[in-house]
This record gives structure tokens, C-alpha cells and sequence, in this order.
């Protein structure tokens, strides 16, 4: 049985590759391996690595690989050098790694550098900030692709890899939006005490590269919602640098009776409240990819997400600046969204096409040294 080993760092990654590795540890061909650290280890974040122990997935190694307020390169260190110890002692067949933290990004570095195979899962895509950095950099430490759309496979052969090593599987996560899976909005509000009718969803994340702008942005944020007198689901942001001056406002909220604050909401009962919200505000990717699969209006604030949408194809997002009128302009616009489910990320089968290219042998016999190829015009 050849060794395979997913690597999570987030509550959101883990729900993006979550379908991916229950096919893995179903197959008689593979054994499945999680390394579970970053966000998932941390109290304030909810411990949500007892998610995953909750599912039923076995062979877990827990690494804190950081603390609260850790700086971003201090924290890559460290999960370099916890999981490269890990790796050594395991010896994998493969490293799986998904998206844009730096949890992966130390993945596909240990993975290279001990000449172990890598698979990113959803690279090729665009963004703002330091995101789309570290994104890219992850591919070129990979050695497959596993990428949600036609439009990202065009770009990781833009930068150089192979057409072979690339495969469009769609977006993992919507395998479980479309499912039958997703508990019902009365049992999901009855375990989070929601008793909100009618209700948004409020996700925002600290920009990494404004982080000197980052207390009046969400400032301003905090004031808008407030004014629009409406009910508010909240859910903690991201740990990266400037979190700090989120969840200092998000205090502001403790009381109010609109707003029901969570540092963690399991993933499948967060799609459960998104498909069932009246809109999405803030600056996650839910705004951008989830929202477009249920039809649902998203509020892009500021530019976290810049250039991973446009407004002829995504007509269901409604960008704000970080000003209260605008914001306040654009609540009430997508209140009057009465729009429909877009597609090109996939058709809920992301699992299966992984599994078919897993199950080939061509991609065991992969050379591991890379070469970059020319795209010839």
C-alpha cells in the first residue's frame, strides 16, 4: 500500500480536501496519513482538529507549529522543520497540500526538497495579497496538479510545468456542497443557538500587506453592519497578522443582539447557514467561490480578493470599498439579488477524478526532477 499523507492547516482547507481523503482512506491501494497543525491547533480557534478526529479519520499526527501573534516566517519554519522530522519517519509515496497558506507551502518544500512527490490541489488560481504569492510558489515545488478549472490549468502551464502533470478536477469542496450530506438549517441552529429567521454571514480576514490600515478597515466594516440594523452570523477570521485588530472589534458585537459570534463553525453546517443566508460580507473565499454554487450574494470588501472574480461572470458578487456609504449601498443591493447558480468550478465529482489519476500508474513512475517548459507561442 503506498503511504499518503494530507496536510492540513485550516478549518477551510480541511473542508476543501475533506471529500479527497475519504477516498483515499477508503481505497484497499492507499493508507491514508494526516498532519494536522496551524489553526486547527489553536484553543481561540475552536481545537478544531477534533473535527477530524470526529469524522473517523485515523493516523493523525498533531503539530503546533505556532502561537497566537507568531509572525508568518517564524511559523514556516517551524512546520518545515516539525513536518520534514515527520515525513523522515514515515517515508510517504505522496504529500497532498491545498491552496494558498503556508502550512502547504512548507509541505511542497519538504516534499521537494526529500525527493517525496507533491500534489497541490487547487493551484493556478488568482488573489490579492501575499496569498497569490506563496499559491504559485507551492506549484512550482509540486510535481502534480490537481486544479478547479480549465482557466487555472492554462496558468500553471504559464509557469512552466508539465501539461501532463495537470488535471482538472473541479473544486473538492463542492463534492460536499452538492451532496446530500449537509444537515438541515433547524438542526444546524439548534446546535449553535442561532435564532435568527433571517440572517447574513460575516467572514473577514486580516489583508496581510495593509496590516498598518487593517484597525480602520475593519473599524469602518464593524460600523456598517451595525447600521444596517440586520442579523449577522460571525465567524472568527484567519490567524494571519492583523487578526488581533479583528477580533478587538468583533468585542463590540458581544452584545448586540444581531450578531452571534463563533470562533469555528464545522464545515458542513457553515454550507448549511451559507445556503440558507440572504447574503455573505467580508473578504473569504466563500464570498467568491461557495456563494457562486448556491447563488447566493456576496459583499467583496477591499482587495483580499482582487482579480479572483469579474463582475460579467460573477454577477452575484457586489465589490465595496472600506467606507461605510459604500458598504451600506451594497448590503441593500444584494438584498434585491435575485440571481441564480453559476458553474465552472466543477460538478461535485472531484473525488472520483482524483482517485482515477491516483489509480494510474503513470504518475508513480513521475520523474521526480523537474524542468521547466517553455510555452511556445
Amino acid at each position: 500500500m503506498k503511504k499518503i499523507v494530507f496536510l492540513s492547516g485550516t478549518r477551510a482547507d480541511y473542508g476543501k480536501i475533506k471529500s479527497l481523503m475519504k477516498k483515499v482512506d477508503s481505497s484497499p491501494r492507499f493508507e491514508l496519513h494526516i498532519f494536522v497543525t496551524g489553526m486547527h491547533m489553536l484553543s481561540r480557534y475552536g481545537s478544531t482538529w477534533s473535527e477530524i478526529e470526529k469524522d473517523g479519520f485515523q493516523n493523525l499526527y498533531k503539530f503546533i507549529n505556532q502561537y497566537q501573534g507568531s509572525d508568518m516566517d517564524t511559523t514556516l519554519s517551524n512546520t518545515i522543520m516539525g513536518f520534514g522530522n515527520y515525513v523522515k519517519e514515515l517515508n510517504p509515496d505522496l504529500i497532498v497540500v491545498h491552496g494558498d497558506r503556508l502550512e502547504a507551502l512548507a509541505g511542497a518544500i519538504v516534499g521537494a526538497f526529500n525527493n517525496i512527490k507533491v500534489a497541490h490541489i487547487e493551484g493556478g488560481e488568482i488573489s490579492g495579497t501575499i496569498d497569490e504569492s506563496i499559491r504559485h510558489a507551492i506549484t512550482k515545488f509540486s510535481h502534480l496538479h490537481f486544479v478547479s478549472n480549465e482557466a487555472a490549468k492554462t496558468r500553471v502551464i504559464q509557469m512552466g510545468e508539465r501539461t501532463n502533470d495537470i488535471f482538472v478536477i473541479g473544486s473538492p469542496d463542492i463534492d460536499i456542497m452538492l451532496s446530500d450530506e449537509l444537515p438541515d438549517l433547524e438542526i444546524v441552529k439548534k446546535r449553535y443557538e442561532i435564532a435568527f429567521d433571517n440572517y447574513a454571514l460575516l467572514m473577514y480576514h486580516p489583508v496581510t500587506t495593509q496590516n498598518e490600515k487593517m484597525k480602520r478597515h475593519v473599524e469602518t466594516l464593524i460600523n456598517s453592519v451595525k447600521k444596517s440594523n440586520y442579523n449577522y452570523v460571525v465567524v472568527y477570521p484567519n490567524n494571519d497578522p492583523g487578526s488581533e485588530f479583528i477580533l478587538e472589534e468583533y468585542k463590540r458585537l458581544e452584545k448586540d443582539k444581531h450578531f452571534k459570534v463563533f470562533p469555528s463553525i464545522r464545515f458542513e453546517y457553515f454550507l448549511t447557514l451559507l445556503k440558507n443566508s440572504d447574503f455573505i460580507i467580508g473578504n473569504s473565499s466563500a464570498g467568491i467561490r461557495e456563494t457562486g454554487v448556491y447563488g447566493i450574494p456576496a459583499i467583496d470588501v477591499g482587495n483580499r480578493q482582487k482579480n479572483r472574480y469579474n463582475n460579467n461572470t460573477s454577477s452575484n458578487i457586489f465589490h465595496a470599498v472600506e467606507e461605510e456609504e459604500d458598504i451600506l449601498d451594497k448590503i441593500k443591493q444584494a438584498m434585491l439579488y435575485n440571481g441564480v447558480p453559476t458553474k465552472g468550478y466543477g460538478e461535485g465529482n472531484s473525488d472520483k477524478r482524483f482517485m482515477n489519476v491516483l489509480e494510474e500508474k503513470a504518475i508513480w513512475n513521475l520523474e521526480i526532477q523537474k524542468n521547466f517548459i517553455d510555452v511556445i507561442n
